[in-house]
């Protein structure tokens, strides 16, 4: 039997309290989760590569279930270089929907046996974004409810 692999792509800068909750709500529908962070070249992070995987790795301890990995390019092709038939995104308005439902059609036409599964946030966490994170962040206020427990500690 294949294994069902799942790609949960994002950029992650940082991880929030959304993306572990998509993550956590996603578990038991795969083999493996494999948390892939796209470095964008022409996009200026405001955490290194290392720093938000090691978030990750620290919200995720102990899950065998989950991998974190980082790639650059396409996900459609990082997808198939890891044997993932599912791409895994979260949703929180019909913006997202739409957006989402673009670039499914547009993997399905590059890679037809790659399915994308979305997963709408909770209505209490709809309102978060690494964006709006990074904005708190940026701005010197307190982002402890937005991040996972685990990593709140590293924002003071």
């Amino acid at each position: 039997m294949n294994k069902k692999i799942a790609v949960f792509p994002g950029s992650f800068d940082p991880i929030t309290t959304g993306h572990a909750d998509v993550v956590k709500r996603a578990l038991p529908l795969f083999d493996q989760i494999i948390i892939a962070i796209g470095v964008n070249s022409q996009k200026q992070s405001l955490y290194s590569l290392e720093q938000r995987m090691k978030w990750i790795e620290q919200v995720f301890e102990g899950e065998k279930k989950i991998k974190v990995d980082s790639y650059e390019g396409l996900t459609v092709n990082f997808c198939e270089e890891k044997g993932a038939n599912y791409l895994l995104r979260g949703i929180r308005s019909s913006a997202d929907f739409e957006y989402e439902k673009t670039i499914a059609h547009l993997n399905h036409d590059m890679l037809p046996q790659l399915e994308t599964i979305l997963i709408l946030a909770r209505p209490e966490l709809s309102s978060i974004s690494s964006t709006i994170v990074r904005e708190i962040i940026r701005g010197k206020g307190k982002v402890r409810k937005f991040v996972p427990k685990e990593i709140a500690k590293d924002f003071k």
